[in-house]
């Protein structure tokens, strides 16, 4: 019976230097709604048999995005390594809006906190397209899991 879904995820905690409270329940949040809500078929996994669900961990290793792809089992069954080169600007982007929003919703009228919160949705709609496009061929999911997985990526990418 087939499950394409991930059921576990992980991130790799060495690649995390540093995280405030607001990053922390975004990442949280992103995880939840993530395992709760998602659509993941790693297609050469799927074709060899592997129906789901899957366990995902997420690293950064020498400047790409590392995917591994394990059975529900914890059986290795594929890594997937993406440049993150395109993935930069979209992310430094995201930090500084959302920077923005946080000290919005702490002082800010209504007004100008939906204005940012637009302007953060937007940026990252359009990191989940760009996430899409690298996992074509790849993994099929769907906009939803892009958008929670974006917000996974960026969480690797704090520096402090």
């Amino acid at each position: 019976m087939s499950d394409p879904r991930i059921s576990h995820i992980e991130l790799d905690e060495a690649t995390i230097l540093w995280r405030n409270a607001d990053i922390e329940q975004e990442r949280r949040v992103a995880i939840f709604d993530l395992i709760e809500d998602n659509t993941f078929r790693p297609v050469r996994a799927f074709e060899a048999g592997h129906a789901g669900p899957y366990r995902l961990k997420l690293s950064v290793l020498d400047g790409r995005l590392a995917l591994d792809v394990s059975s529900e089992a914890g059986e290795l069954l594929e890594s997937l390594i993406l440049g993150i080169g395109r993935f930069r600007r979209p992310i430094r982007e995201y930090f500084a809006i959302c920077e923005s929003y946080y000290q919005a919703i702490r002082k800010a009228s209504p007004q100008e906190i939906e204005t940012i919160d637009m302007a953060r949705r937007g940026v990252h709609n359009e990191a989940a397209e760009m996430l899409l496009e690298r996992l074509d061929g790849k993994v099929e999911t769907d906009f939803p899991t892009a958008r929670r997985l974006f917000t996974l990526i960026c969480v690797l990418h704090i520096r402090g």
